[in-house]
């Protein structure tokens, strides 16, 4: 018996309930785009001008206000460039982002933590030896 018997009851892909081109017609308009683009061109300038007037003296402020803009625009991109929502192939496309930036924090987070931990990880004191150095140096000589 052939796979083509099998499935002789098969008259096309729609009994599949394969539903991948449902949408007939383009996934945004020059609408969208230009909302897009209006958008990220204040989402540049904002921060831009932050910067060059000088306007948030405190560092740690800056840099959590200017992470802030870029997220944002991280995510007017995803919406109005890519395309990127609940509705499209069922959420899975958002589903694999949301499992990309996570796989991607954790993998970020554990190599800051690595690298500022190394030193008292791999290169630990050894208090012993370097008090004799200090006795010779003051002139103390030992037995």
């Amino acid at each position: 018996m052939s796979a083509h018997d099998t499935h002789a009851h098969h008259t096309g892909h729609g009994d599949h309930g394969d539903h991948h081109n449902a949408a007939v017609g383009p996934h945004s308009s020059l609408r969208d785009y230009t909302i897009g683009f209006v958008l990220s061109v204040i989402l540049t300038a904002i921060p831009f001008w932050l910067v060059m007037a000088k306007v948030i003296a405190d560092r740690n402020t800056a840099v959590l206000v200017l992470g802030a803009f870029a997220v944002v625009q991280i995510l007017v991109h995803m919406v109005y460039f890519l395309h990127m929502n609940g509705k499209v192939e069922s959420g899975w496309t958002l589903l694999s982002t949301v499992f990309t930036v996570v796989f991607v924090a954790i993998g970020i987070s554990g190599t800051l933590w690595v690298m500022f931990h190394m030193n008292a990880n791999m290169m630990p004191e050894h208090p012993a030896a370097a008090q004799p150095a200090a006795h010779e140096a003051a002139g103390h000589a030992t037995p």
